[in-house]
């Protein structure tokens, strides 16, 4: 029997300051160690000051992961040596004196399987390790403190996942739900970090650690699953330990024997007192909580008749849910959807072609109004949902210098087709044979006329001239 638990670690990168000082939350855009002061670095007599705004985003999302949060939730001191620990111990929480984490006893389902969430707990990220050196013989490690102090909450699950794919599917599933939260932007280097816990046939847990991606991580587990059956069959004892992932040999590696948690020798954080959540707060909350990616799901479904799988592909995208959202009304929510999920989608799918992109939801509303109108042709308006990316120029320009009004006259549309027909004598012959294959000609015209000939019209046009119904 496998069984595989994750522990995940999420930046709460829109926040503005740190978890425990005013030093800047996005650490990403300094020099090294020039975002931190005597808090976050440890500094004899520095006090922390906890962030109000880290326990409000942390409270909602224990409630989106269906976790129970006490009445007060208190920190801990979790001692360790690490270079990128300035202060030798870490600022978490730790359920000591029962439930005090931020949330506990969760679940979240994944096709058709439900996956317990242990418990969610607030901390502090440490600093990070950068190496220098053309070789690992030269390399130098040094020590950037920018990210120490970073608001993080960790999600612990339980050893519930059956195979490695399982893992992929629900932190796929984890990452759209926290961005439509609006907590974390999980695309962001080190903003999402998730290490598996592997054991086979009820031996010894293995954690694995430092992989890069979720794709990697599921290849590790896959990689550890089979290596700790191998050990099993000859008999050979599965030591408790935390391994790495090498990408470059494609395997896990042995990297230091697992601490147990009286090694870590917690006890009660007394420069932070116990923090009471009294009924406001979660009123408070929910009435800020957005809503959910389910619920946007069956609503577009429902309201709309958008099909089941653009449903589900637009709800789950934040960035694609809110253009929608600001661009539709009930008459052009369809073809929105349509035009988001099968055009723009391919125009602007990083990071990167998302921020540079010029579109607005009134250029979207405007194009899609446009094609429902038939002054433009679904073909052109995809050459112009291009240019509005790039350029952010409006619809009517865009029209003007690259000639894409729709050509709906009857007589021109009726010229272009008796040149068709008079090219294509054996498509001719055999749309009489064969009807069906009228599009066959259809897409010729289109062709001719650069995609500005009015589809429903050049059709009809064609059965009339060819005689068929």
């Amino acid at each position: 029997m496998t069984k595989i638990g994750l522990e995940i670690h999420c930046q709460l990168t829109n926040l503005q300051s740190k978890l425990f000082c005013s030093c800047k939350a996005n650490y990403r855009e300094f020099s090294p160690n020039t975002n931190i002061c005597p808090i976050c670095v440890g500094l004899p007599g520095s006090l922390p000051m906890l962030n109000q705004k880290a326990v409000e985003k942390a409270t909602m999302i224990s409630m989106a992961l269906n976790c129970k949060t006490p009445e007060k939730i208190a920190f801990f001191r979790k001692n360790y040596f690490y270079p990128d620990l300035p202060k030798n111990f870490q600022i978490t929480q730790f359920d000591a004196y029962g439930p005090t984490s931020i949330g506990h006893d969760g679940k979240i389902t994944i096709e058709g399987k439900e996956i317990r969430i242990r418990r969610i707990q607030i901390e502090e990220d440490p600093g990070r390790l950068i190496y220098e050196g053309t070789s690992e013989k030269t390399q130098i490690p040094l020590v950037d403190y920018n990210r120490a102090g970073t608001p993080l909450v960790e999600i612990v699950t339980e050893p519930d996942f059956d195979n490695p794919k399982q893992v992929r599917v629900f932190l796929n599933i984890l990452v759209d739900l926290l961005e439509n939260l609006g907590v974390s932007d999980p695309t962001l280097e080190g903003a999402l970090r998730a290490d598996g816990n592997v054991s086979v046939e009820g031996g010894n847990k293995i954690e694995i650690k430092n992989v890069a991606s979720f794709h990697d991580l599921e290849k590790a587990i896959h990689f550890e699953i089979t290596r700790q059956q191998s050990l099993v069959e000859r008999n050979i004892p599965i030591i408790s330990e935390t391994r790495q992932w090498d990408d470059r040999r494609k395997i896990t590696i042995s990297a230091r024997k697992k601490e147990e948690e009286q090694d870590y020798r917690y006890f009660l954080e007394g420069d932070i007192p116990w923090v009471k959540l009294n009924s406001d707060h979660f009123k408070k909350l929910r009435e800020k909580m957005p809503e959910s990616i389910a619920s946007k799901r069956e609503r577009y479904v429902e309201k709309y008749g958008i099909t089941n799988q653009v449903a589900d592909v637009l709800s789950s995208d934040k960035y694609y849910a809110d253009l929608f959202e600001q661009s539709h009304d009930e008459k052009n929510a369809k073809e929105i959807a349509n035009i988001i999920t099968t055009d723009l989608m391919g125009f602007v799918d990083t990071r990167e072609k998302r921020e540079t992109s010029k579109l607005t939801h009134q250029h979207l509303t405007e194009l899609v109004n446009s094609i429902m109108d038939n002054k433009i042709t679904r073909n052109s308006a995809k050459t112009a949902l291009q240019e509005m990316v790039s350029t952010g120029k409006s619809l009517i320009e865009i029209i003007s210098e690259q000639d894409l009004d729709n050509v709906s006259d009857e007589s021109t549309i009726s010229s272009i087709i008796n040149e068709v027909l008079n090219e294509e004598a054996n498509a001719v012959q055999e749309v009489k044979e064969k009807p069906e294959t009228v599009n066959f000609l259809v897409g010729k015209v289109m062709k001719k006329s650069k995609g500005k000939a009015d589809p429903s019209m050049t059709l009809n046009i064609l059965k009339k001239k060819l005689g068929i119904t």
